[in-house]
Formats: C-alpha cells, sequence, structure tokens
C-alpha cells in the first residue's frame, strides 16, 4: 500500500513539474503566438499533461504513425507486396514466346531503390528472368510490357502542393514504380544570368523532353529548382533559380514514368544477359492502351498468363524504413495497398475508409480528432488532434503489430531525429522512440517514453503549428520537454 501510494505521489509530482513546462513554454519563444497542443499519459490513460489536446492540427509526418500502425495491425508485420511476371501470346518449342511479357505491379515501393532494405535490382531481374525460363522461355518476340494498373486513381494526392509533386518527396505511387519515381540530376551554377547546369544522373528516361528554363542568380538567393512534370506527356521543365555561389549538387525529383522505367530496366537487363527481345520496352495508359517510348497508343492492354511473383521484404522492414528516415513514398504505398486489400480499389478515398475502418476497431469512437487525406502528411489538409495521437499509441501497444511498431519508431541520433537531445546519454536515448514531423510552420513529435526494462511507459505527442522560429530552435524547446518525461 505505502508503495502504491509512494508512486501516485510521485507521479502527481511529475505531471505538476511537467504540466508547469507545457505552460511556460507556451507563453515564451519561440512557441509565443504558435498553436500548441499537448498530451502525455501513463499507459492507463491518465493524463500527465496537456495543452489543447482535443485542437486538430497538422501533423506533418506524425501521420505516419497513423499508417504504418494500422496497416501492421491490418496486414501483419510479415506481409509482403507482390510483383507478377507473366505473359501473353504463345511459347513454340523452340523457347520463343510470340507475345509480351508483362511485369504486373502490386505495390512493391522498394523496387530498384538503393537502401538497406531492398533487394538490388540486378537479384531481382535474377528472379524474374528464372521465372520465364521455368515457363520454357527463352526469347521475347514482343514487347516487356510495365503494367501498373492494380492502383487506380491519380498518382498524387489531389491536395498536394502542385510543387511538391515536382519533387523526390512527393513523387507520386503507381502499383509499379521503380526508384521510388524518382529521378536524379547534377545542378551546378553558371555565369550569372545564365542556365543551370543540368545533367540527368539516374535513372535513364530516354522517352522524356527535358526543357532547361533555370538561371543562376545572384551571391546569396538559394536554390529554388523545381521540375515541373506529368504523367499526361512526357515532357519536363526544370524552373528556377541556383545561386552563382553554391556548390555543385544532387537534387532529386520525381518521376511520372514508374510503370515504364521498371520495364526499361529490365528490358536493359535482359538484353545485357544474352536475351532476345524483339519489341522493346512499354507500359500501359489509363485507358489501358500499350505504348512505348514514342508514347502512341499502339494496342490495347492484354491479362497475362502468370508464371510466377516476387516478393518485396517483409511489412516490418519496410516500415522501419518509412518511420526511421519518413519516407513519403513508402508511406503512401503502404496506405494505397490498405485500400487495395480492403476493397480491391486503391484510390485514396478507397484508402481513408480502409484505415478508417482499422482505427475504428483499434480506438472506436474517437474518428472526429482525424482528418486523414493520405499516407505521408504531406498534405496540409491532414489534421489530428494530439489526445487522438495519443489514445493511438496507447491503442497499439494491444496490436499484434505493436512490437514492429515500436521497433520501426528512431530514437534521437537516428534517422529523421539526428540533431534531436544530442547530449541526452545514450542509456536515456534508448527509452525515447518517437516519430517527427516537419514543414514550414510545423513541428510535431509523437512516440513512447520506455521504462528501463524497455515497456512503455508514457505515451505523447507535442505539436506546433503556426511557428516562425527556426526549426532548430523548436527542435530544442520540444526536446527537452520530451526530456523532462525521463
Amino acid at each position: 500500500m505505502f508503495s502504491g501510494a509512494l508512486l501516485l505521489t510521485c507521479l502527481g509530482l511529475q505531471a505538476q513539474s511537467l504540466q508547469q513546462k507545457v505552460d511556460q513554454a507556451v507563453t515564451a519563444e519561440p512557441l509565443k503566438g504558435a498553436v500548441v497542443g499537448a498530451m502525455v499519459q501513463d499507459m492507463s490513460g491518465h493524463v500527465v499533461a496537456q495543452r489543447e489536446a482535443g485542437r486538430r492540427m497538422v501533423p506533418a509526418s506524425n501521420m505516419k504513425l497513423i499508417t504504418t500502425g494500422t496497416a501492421l495491425h491490418a496486414l501483419g508485420p510479415g506481409f509482403q507486396f507482390e510483383t507478377g511476371i507473366g505473359y501473353t501470346g504463345e511459347v513454340d518449342a523452340d523457347g520463343t514466346l510470340h507475345g509480351d511479357v508483362y511485369i504486373v505491379g502490386g505495390g512493391d515501393p522498394t523496387i530498384g531503390v538503393a537502401d538497406t532494405v531492398a533487394v538490388k535490382p540486378e537479384s531481382l531481374f535474377w528472379r524474374w528472368k528464372s521465372l520465364l525460363k521455368d515457363a520454357g522461355i527463352s526469347r521475347i518476340d514482343g514487347r516487356i510490357i510495365g503494367d501498373g494498373r492494380a492502383y487506380e486513381g491519380h498518382l498524387e494526392n489531389q491536395s498536394w502542393s502542385y510543387d511538391d509533386t515536382g519533387t523526390y518527396y512527393g513523387a507520386g505511387c503507381n502499383a509499379l514504380s521503380f526508384y521510388e519515381n524518382a529521378i536524379d540530376y547534377v545542378v551546378s551554377a553558371g555565369v550569372e544570368g545564365a542556365p543551370v547546369k543540368v545533367t540527368q544522373r539516374y535513372p535513364e528516361t530516354p522517352w522524356m523532353h527535358f526543357g532547361n528554363l533555370t538561371s543562376t542568380g545572384p551571391k546569396g538567393t538559394g536554390n529554388s529548382l523545381y521540375l515541373y512534370t506529368t504523367d499526361l506527356a512526357p515532357y519536363a521543365e526544370m524552373r528556377g533559380t541556383f545561386a552563382v555561389d553554391r556548390k555543385q549538387k544532387l537534387e532529386h525529383f520525381a518521376n511520372k514514368y514508374g510503370a515504364l522505367t521498371c520495364a526499361y530496366y529490365f528490358w536493359q537487363n535482359l538484353r545485357g544477359t544474352g536475351w532476345e527481345v524483339s519489341g522493346g520496352y512499354a507500359d500501359i495508359d489509363r485507358g489501358g492502351y500499350v505504348r512505348g517510348r514514342d508514347f502512341v497508343p499502339v494496342d490495347k492492354a492484354g491479362t497475362p498468363k502468370l508464371v510466377g511473383t516476387s516478393a518485396s521484404p517483409v511489412l516490418s522492414r519496410i516500415v522501419r524504413q518509412t518511420n526511421v528516415n519518413s519516407d513519403n513514398f513508402y508511406a503512401e504505398a503502404i496506405f494505397r495497398q490498405m485500400g487495395e486489400r480492403a476493397s480491391g480499389i486503391a484510390v485514396y478515398d478507397s484508402c481513408r475508409v480502409a484505415v478508417a475502418d482499422v482505427l475504428e476497431s483499434l480506438v472506436p469512437g474517437t474518428l472526429d480528432g482525424l482528418r486523414m487525406e493520405d499516407g505521408s502528411g504531406l498534405s496540409r489538409l491532414n489534421t489530428v488532434s494530439p489526445a487522438f495521437l495519443a489514445g493511438f499509441l496507447r491503442a497499439m501497444t494491444r496490436s499484434r503489430g505493436f512490437d514492429a511498431f515500436l521497433a520501426s519508431l528512431p530514437k534521437p541520433g537516428e534517422g529523421t531525429l539526428a540533431t534531436l537531445l544530442p547530449k541526452l546519454p545514450a542509456d536515456q536515448k534508448a527509452r525515447v522512440r518517437v516519430k517527427s514531423g516537419s514543414m514550414d510552420g510545423v513541428l510535431c513529435y509523437s512516440g513512447y517514453i520506455l521504462d528501463e526494462s524497455g515497456k512503455p511507459k508514457f505515451v505523447f505527442s507535442l505539436m506546433v503549428n503556426g511557428a516562425t522560429a527556426k526549426t532548430a530552435v523548436l527542435r530544442d524547446t520540444l526536446g527537452a520537454l520530451i526530456e523532462g518525461l525521463l
């Protein structure tokens, strides 16, 4: 009895102390004048500290907590995306396919990606070639067709900023992608007033027509380069300025033709390893027609006979990459898959319904604290309350996916938390598992504080909107509040 009373007294003192810190922080710089929401709870739901906890705010990448958590709960940590290999036409006695090979996308976001999770393209292509060989195919008198038809609707969420959709972090997600539908350019300053020097690095996109409408700006004017492109036509323009005093840089933009890029690189790999492919490479347009590098629709796409599949890394590993590095593309692929698995339709409306159904089973009756537009948090129409996030984080501890979910959250010093609480001792950093979220004027941290045994002790959500201070200053202020929970 005494130990229980002592625990309650200590908890009360900690709550009082943290509540005072929160109250003081919001009335002083850098939070003064900003919208600040906070909710800290122990695992029984007791409120340790709060501030405007029911206010719905822009969460930025804190939205990935909901996307990844619901996916682990609904699909399971061992779920794998599948990519099918199939063909149309006939295979003759000599092993020649008189028809087309189809790469049938199933939403795997890791194809062609150079990270620690993804299978290297050469290994993946070897698997696909093995499937063709097992089907008796050794020569292809036809095309390699990238088939991304499984995900209906627009590549990007329609509420995303137009500028964002030309960047790597705003690359749209389709059922067959390559290199996260990104494209890299090396940019360097020219003579002031002259165009910026731009060289495409990777991947190759020989079907694209590229216009360089940039200019080299005066000293100190920074970098405002954007790639403007569309999936309606193979044309892209780079616009903006790049200051004359800036060093050469590798920039990452969006590639609207992930399925065609995947087909192109598999076609190249086949030819480079001795395969004969007579018909080139192609993808399928929104009308269901096959189109090659000239983008002229040729014929209606067929329904291929599948000969096998390749599998992505397990979902738990993809989620870890998503949350540690705040990977928008992975998050959108997971979100789209939720809709596809629930209803067979991967348009954004279906995805939102699928996630809402899972949330209702996890945190029933609380969905008025959430407006979810996308899976990554890139949309500024997303809103969520600190109270909802805290309740969701507590509910996740009862999910079959919780161990993978907790393991996916970085600690200070990892990924996007590289500069959070740099002076905190390593053993204390290990007790903080948190997802960051940031965009102009927004900084959020939500996650868990663990006890000495590694079990969740507190859940918390700290959210700032409408701030004018630099992110580094906001980060230090919120970091001090997080440290106060240890």
